[in-house]
């Protein structure tokens, strides 16, 4: 392809979107809007998936000693807690520290705690914190069998609830990504097929006077990348600021809420979604000219 032919192609290609500069319009918008959407579910499938693994990661198997447990026997099976496979953190919870917590959990109705005197009936225990979730279910009848050990809970109806829940986030979210994929390439391409329409004579006055399919093709391909790469340059703008503005919400309330930082996540998302309307708006003009090239 020489330089003069190139020169041509670019040349036909800003005619085109000077000319029919409403329709572009219209399908910058459309993309733009598409991708929006396309984004923002992104956003919420990445995040959701974040959000997953950190509640996996807050699940902890909690051992309760007897009450009879010498100081020997808490360092005993506090060393051998720490030496199980897996096993990442041992926290140690005296008896004390068990009811502090109880009556922060209670709050204003902490007074009712007076009606069992000075008698403390919270049992010293550990927090086990382990590499995966999945290890939990095999560890915590391993510890319930150690000496001293009253009892080893971890809560299996919530954590297999969890994994439930986990699992239907990330699966239900890639699902809904693609759908959204889907659903934005029908709509270019039908948006893109109304400018091919538009210009079908000219088309087929160029099939009559001898020009190849490619030589009609690239001016429509370049407008169709120009167009679904304008839409997603507006999309990655909007998610871009509604994200931070997000952020800052969610951290000046609630601070402790696992939201992935901007970076490098919107930089995945950006891209991903120029990427995704550049191919889209090639493909949709492609898909769209194939009929009219039928001459």
């Amino acid at each position: 392809m020489s330089l003069s032919t190139k020169e041509y192609f670019v040349k036909e290609t800003v005619k085109s979107i000077r000319r029919n500069q409403l329709m572009s319009l219209a399908s910058v918008s459309t993309v733009a809007l598409s991708l929006l959407v396309l984004g923002f579910f992104m956003v919420m499938v990445f995040n959701t998936n974040h959000i997953a693994k950190y509640l996996e990661t807050q699940v902890q198997i909690s051992v309760y000693m007897s009450d009879e447990s010498s100081e020997e026997t808490l360092a005993a099976t506090e060393k051998t807690l720490r030496e199980l496979p897996g096993v990442t953190s041992v926290k140690a919870i005296t008896k004390e520290q068990a009811l502090e917590r109880f009556k922060e959990r209670l709050g204003d109705q902490s007074g009712l705690l007076s009606s069992i005197g000075d008698e403390n009936p919270f049992p010293y225990s550990f927090e086990v914190h382990v590499d995966k979730p999945e290890r939990i279910a095999e560890l915590a009848p391993k510890i319930d069998e150690l000496e001293s050990v009253e009892t080893a809970k971890f809560g299996q109806e919530v954590v297999e609830n969890i994994f439930r829940l986990t699992k239907i986030m990330r699966v239900g979210g890639v699902l809904l990504v693609l759908l959204l994929a889907m659903a934005t390439l029908f709509i270019i391409v039908n948006t893109i097929r109304i400018t091919v329409f538009a210009r079908r004579r000219e088309v087929t006055i160029m099939k009559y006077v001898g020009a190849t399919d490619w030589f009609i093709r690239w001016p429509f391909l370049l407008e169709g990348m120009f167009l679904g790469f304008t839409g997603a340059l507006v999309a990655a703008f909007i998610i871009s600021q509604a994200y931070g503005a997000i952020l800052s919400s969610v951290h000046s309330t609630l601070a402790f809420f696992p939201l992935l930082p901007s970076w490098p996540l919107l930089l995945y998302i950006n891209v991903s979604l120029l990427v995704i309307g550049t191919g889209i708006g090639a493909a949709g003009s492609t898909i769209s000219l194939r009929k009219f090239l039928k001459v």
